[in-house]
């Protein structure tokens, strides 16, 4: 089993900045990618990062591209997710998840809330 904490969110104005966090702990050496999504009121979650643990390649999507850049440290299980240039269309709950060489993210979090102030 695998346990995931978020931490990080928080209220910021438009242009503004925050930094994501998210521990692992268990069994972390089963893991195989680390991924961030996002749920914002009345839409459906959506992927936003991730991260292959092995070799560190990150995707994103293109709505956070050039904004959002994942790290990791690998002593830690701690994954980073720095935001910059926040915008009114990032406010949402932002979940961690975890999964093994499987397709679907069997692992998430409790979620952490971001709020961007105009």
């Amino acid at each position: 089993q695998v346990s995931l904490v978020e931490s990080g969110g928080g209220l910021v104005q438009a242009g503004g900045s925050l930094r994501l966090s998210c521990a692992a702990s268990g069994r972390t050496f089963s893991l195989y990618d680390r991924g961030w999504f996002r749920q914002a009121p009345g839409k459906e979650r959506e992927f936003v990062a991730r991260i292959r643990w092995s070799g560190g390649s990150t995707y994103y999507a293109d709505s956070v591209k050039g904004r959002f850049t994942l790290s990791r440290d690998n002593a830690t299980n701690t994954v980073y997710l720095p935001m910059n240039s926040l915008n009114p269309e990032d406010p949402a709950v932002y979940y961690c998840a975890a999964r093994s060489r499987i397709p679907q993210y069997a692992y998430w979090g409790q979620g952490t809330q971001v709020t961007v102030s105009s």
